[in-house]
């Protein structure tokens, strides 16, 4: 019996381990342009402008709860996170492997970061400096400009004593980056626990998926939003954990075999029908208060799940070479909407009578700027992200590999009578000068001469 690989699968990439990574889902990282834009879309729906206000009168929750797109990425970042890297953490909590994860993820998130984060970072000091206002940004809670903060952002650890994210972040979205790094460096820990339930019922793990995400699932039923003290640790690590869950799911059901024709075209055809489902809960959800319908994120781990194995029908949309780049550059797109967009948002505010919300300069303006956080995002992946994460990644700690063997060379510096080989070798009797007055040495059997030219061109 022959299998085949799914067509949302690519081939084996060089990348952050020791180990070739583990195949790509390509369907899955066509799912993170997705949950950006999505994103994209939320911020940009502030823009004071008559034309934003009124597509997200028609639009409607589809655009105004794309905060859920954070959610999606942090429940996709758990199942990737476990595809390529549970099986070598999971067994044993070792020191050179972990080092090695954290650097691997460092290298990942951080150059792009770093970039954004100063450029803005200079944008914020020049509004302190000469702004007309206390405003330094375009937030409900202004954040604060001092060195202790400038160092708790360059390192990403500003949300880890704040109950709430508000204010915590020069770049407002980048909340989320820090409450990942996070996520991260308890994961090498976290896997001992979840490597050791691989085992279990696949429905139980399946349910154990799903019962994560009703946390945050419920406050949005009981109160429209998921904003209270400490709420973004909960939705981090909760989704961040049923992404977990789902891959081992996936796994087992690949590892049985389990995950046969029939699976496949299961998931496919809840691949493609679960979007209208989540868009239909967003939009019914509204009946029954504003923002309720953001409880339809309990079915992200499924929809994950489902585009993992799907091999067929519109899922494979996902899985297209402008989607999987698009995926690629979502990290970056998710980092640079929001510094363009409050440049827009500033100028705006200084210069009403040609950008403000009625005007067709303001709306031709403000489309080409979120046009343009497109090609800005990849121009920042392809000269910053990619190329960084590629020499950081060389420089990361592994295991020293042992030197080949190699026969030890040793000089006779002249026919004058028994020498004691260097380096402890054995006693090599003199050899007479030959042409051109090199110097020659004999090691023994199936050792070869070696004159001093050839010695120091070796060894330089």
């Amino acid at each position: 019996m022959t299998t085949t690989t799914p067509a949302s699968r690519l081939t084996t990439r060089s990348g952050d381990g020791v180990a070739p990574r583990p195949a790509e889902f390509r369907t899955l990282t066509g799912l993170r342009i997705v949950a950006a834009v999505w994103v994209v879309l939320f911020h940009f729906h502030f823009s004071p402008l008559d034309g934003v206000n009124a597509a997200v009168g028609v639009l409607g929750p589809l655009v105004t709860a794309g905060a859920l797109g954070v959610d999606l990425f942090f429940v996709l970042s758990g199942f990737v996170i476990a595809h390529t890297y549970l099986d070598r953490l999971g067994p044993a909590l070792r020191i050179g492997a972990t080092a090695r994860f954290v650097w691997a993820r460092a290298s990942r998130i951080w150059p792009a970061y770093a970039l954004v984060f100063h450029l803005f970072g200079i944008w914020v000091v020049a509004r302190l400096v000469w702004g007309s206002d206390d405003r330094i940004a375009f937030q409900a809670v202004q954040p604060v400009v001092s060195l202790s903060e400038y160092l708790q952002q360059l390192i990403l650890v500003q949300l880890w004593d704040a109950p709430l994210f508000d204010g915590v972040s020069w770049v407002g979205s980048t909340w989320s980056i820090s409450a990942e790094w996070l996520a991260y460096l308890l994961f090498p820990v976290a896997a001992l626990v979840f490597h050791r339930l691989r085992d279990l019922p696949v429905a139980l793990l399946a349910a154990g998926s799903l019962a994560l995400m009703t946390p945050i699932a419920w406050a949005y039923l009981l109160t429209g939003s998921p904003y209270h003290p400490w709420s973004w640790a909960v939705r981090v690590l909760c989704g961040f954990g049923a992404g977990v869950l789902a891959h081992l799911v996936v796994s087992r059901l690949q590892a049985e075999g389990r995950a046969s024709d029939r699976v496949r075209r299961w998931a496919s055809a809840t691949a493609a029908a679960l979007p209208l489902v989540i868009a239909a809960g967003l939009v019914a959800g509204e009946l029954l208060g504003p923002g309720r319908g953001g409880a339809v994120l309990v079915a992200f781990p499924v929809l994950v799940g489902a585009l993992a194995l799907a091999d067929r029908g519109p899922a494979m949309w996902l899985a297209r070479p402008w989607a999987v780049y698009g995926g690629r550059v979502s990290y970056s797109l998710y980092l640079v909407h929001i510094p363009m967009f409050e440049v827009f948002w500033l100028a705006q505010e200084h210069f009403p009578h040609l950008l403000g919300r009625p005007t067709p300069t303001g709306h031709a303006v403000g489309l080409a700027v979120l046009l343009l956080t497109l090609p800005a995002a990849a121009l920042v992946h392809g000269l910053v992200e990619e190329p960084a994460r590629l020499r950081l990644t060389r420089l990361r700690l592994r295991k020293p590999e042992p030197a080949p063997a190699a026969r030890p060379i040793v000089f006779i510096p002249a026919p004058v009578g028994p020498v004691r080989a260097a380096w402890g070798s054995a006693t090599v009797a003199p050899q007479p000068r030959r042409g051109g007055g090199a110097l020659h040495r004999r090691l023994g059997a199936g050792s070869r001469t070696v004159t001093v030219t050839e010695y120091v061109q070796r060894v330089l």
